[in-house]
């Protein structure tokens, strides 16, 4: 192990002008102008893996962006694990709230500067070179190691999921590794274990046949806006509750050792509020912030439209008005199930005088890792053995499908080995990713593939 680790820091500098190389592909999925670049970065990582050691390394076409697959399976008998990332990056507008050139990265204040530092590329470099110490070093690995990396997780990732339900014997595996989550502060090794669910809704209300005359027919006729916020209204209690029926029915309690860890994370709601710039937080009564935010589901209007809106004034009553809304959920509740309460709550609440449209747009279902799981285990020990800090655990109030996909597809545990921080701007100007957390992330990388290897298979 000495031996892996010690190549890791002296090849530490070669490995940060490797990442520049990486992050200075315009690899910008939701652009077509940047289509041969998707290409481009796509052999770039397939280079890399092969120059680690990976073999039958290969771009897979799809209809959009290709994936790239590398596997080393010399370990008979020991664990595999599947190692998923993206190399897609988001668009860097607005460009002149940039410092400098979002494709050129720098190198300041300890951190690497440019877009994809941290979200993705960063990270999932990380694990390439980690592979890369053992396999220069020890001419093997502990266990084998598969990886998948695409090209299209920032435009929704149709193309994976689709390749993922055809080649479940491909991917088979015992965990999947993503990095592609934050710390829980700087420094502090953390293990993201749970990831909330969605169902996404679009409410549409219909009153008279056209706009009319708020001045005319104000008072006489249902205003759709009107009704649509009585609706919304209607969605919660005054103890911050969601009122659809059967909406909590199968939510899952947390563990006492969930329990635990939060009241260990020491969260300062005081700290949180003022970063919000809020006087005060709010949510549903009797459960702490964390547990709100991590485990508890929750119902929010997402935007709504009707009438007049640009500047000035014109007194109208409005046609239509609609409203999306969106809905995160928890273990084991089922999307399908809540859209289904959700459409035949709301419309039980509209009135005769108007006509009401409810559509389902997309869901994703929640997932938690146990926190006793042989990955999960493995993991906290080894973010421990190379930060030099206890591990702490975390949800996400997020969603992050395919990592559902993925634990559902392969029956397997997602461990989520997240080193980036909130504050590193991923989809902003200025992304960022510290360089002693990426030194360190490979380390743990290192520690994790030692760790696995010693569980027993299915």
């Amino acid at each position: 192990m000495k031996k892996v680790i010690d190549f890791v820091k002296a090849n530490n500098n070669r490995y940060i002008e490797e990442l520049k190389d990486y992050l200075r592909i315009p690899s910008i999925s939701t652009l077509p102008a940047h289509k041969k670049d998707m290409k481009t970065c796509a052999n770039f990582v397939a280079k890399k893996l092969k120059e680690a050691g990976m073999k039958n390394v290969k771009l897979i076409p799809t209809k959009g962006n290709p994936l790239v697959y590398g596997e080393w399976l010399g370990a008979p008998g020991k664990p595999t694990v599947l190692i998923y990332g993206h190399y897609d990056v988001q668009p860097v507008d607005p460009l002149e709230e940039w410092d400098s050139d979002p494709f050129e990265p720098v190198i300041k204040d300890g951190k690497i500067w440019a877009r994809g530092a941290d979200d993705n590329k960063g990270q999932n470099f990380v694990h390439i070179k980690s592979v890369e110490a053992y396999m220069k070093t020890e001419k093997k690995l502990p266990l084998n190691v598969k990886f998948l990396i695409e090209g299209e997780e920032e435009v929704g990732g149709e193309n994976i999921e689709l390749f993922l339900k055809k080649n479940k014997k491909l991917l088979k595996c015992d965990a999947v590794l993503i990095s592609d989550t934050s710390m829980y502060a700087p420094g502090i090794p953390t293990i993201n274990y749970g990831l909330r669910g969605l169902t996404y809704m679009e409410v549409e209300v219909t009153g008279p046949n056209r706009d009319l005359h708020s001045g005319s027919f104000g008072g006489a006729v249902a205003n759709p806006i009107n009704e649509l916020a009585k609706i919304i209204a209607k969605l919660h209690n005054k103890d911050g509750k969601v009122t659809i029926p059967n909406f909590y029915s199968k939510v899952k309690k947390l563990t006492k050792k969930e329990k635990e860890n939060i009241k260990r994370l020491r969260f300062s709601d005081k700290k949180f509020a003022k970063e919000l710039g809020v006087k005060e937080l709010y949510g549903e009564k009797g459960y702490s912030t964390l547990e709100r935010l991590w485990a508890r589901p929750t119902l929010d209007c997402n935007g709504i439209v009707g009438g007049f809106t640009e500047e000035g004034a014109k007194t109208v009553l409005p046609s239509k008005a609609s409203a999306k809304i969106s809905m995160r959920l928890v273990p084991d509740q089922d999307p399908n199930e809540i859209a289904r309460e959700f459409t035949k709550y709301v419309k039980s609440l509209a009135p005769k005088s108007i006509k009401i449209k409810v559509k389902a747009m997309h869901g994703a279902y929640p997932v938690v890792i146990p926190l006793e799981d042989p990955a999960i285990v493995a993991a906290a020990k080894a973010t421990s053995k190379a930060f030099g800090k206890k591990t702490v655990f975390t949800r996400e109030g997020g969603s992050i499908p395919i990592v559902v996909d993925f634990v559902q597809q392969l029956n397997a545990p997602a461990v989520l080995m997240g080193f980036g921080l909130d504050t590193d701007n991923i989809h902003s100007p200025n992304e960022h990713f510290s360089l002693d957390t990426f030194h360190l992330g490979i380390i743990s990388s290192i520690y994790f593939f030692d760790e696995f290897s010693k569980i027993k298979r299915k």
